[in-house]
């Protein structure tokens, strides 16, 4: 695990992310409430016993709820958007993933935090294609929750 925190990988502009290839940020810990569990669930539908129900779950293989493993890849843009700053951008839109692997379960009450690494910077027509490597690490784990190859276009300004 990283031990590092509230780093920013910041370029002047997205030509620049070229130069930016290789470097790590590490964000702020987060915590996963069971309130937002909860949220997650009805905003999802996926009501599932090992996410809400505290007494079955406490039984169950994880020792208490857990977080659905899409509340985690959805909390990407609150955990790891903020690592990379980039000047004279237009805007920079989601492009996808590439891969993405569920590692380990985030118990409610459990601390994460994103870890990005700039993978590629690749220019396009429309901007520079951003692969990066984020791992989520929950406090005091062994494991990491996920880790996903996240793409992202940065568009110039003008």
């Amino acid at each position: 695990m990283s031990d590092g925190a509230g780093e920013v990988i910041a370029v002047d502009s997205p030509a620049a992310l070229a130069d930016a290839v290789g470097r790590t940020a590490t964000g702020e810990w987060f915590e996963i409430t069971q309130e937002r569990i909860a949220a997650f669930a009805d905003a999802t539908e996926d009501h599932q016993w090992i996410h809400l129900d505290a007494e079955r779950a406490a039984a169950g293989p994880f020792g208490s709820t857990v977080a659905h493993g899409y509340l985690t890849l959805s909390l990407l843009p609150r955990l790891a958007a903020s690592l990379v700053s980039v000047g004279r951008s237009a805007m920079v839109m989601n492009y996808g993933l590439d891969r993405l692997r569920f590692l380990a379960p985030v118990p409610a009450g459990s601390r994460v935090r994103a870890v990005t690494e700039i993978l590629s910077a690749e220019p396009t027509a429309n901007g520079v294609r951003l692969a990066s490597k984020v791992t989520v690490e929950i406090e005091g784990a062994e494991k990491p929750a996920l880790v996903a190859h996240t793409l992202a276009l940065y568009v110039p300004e003008g």
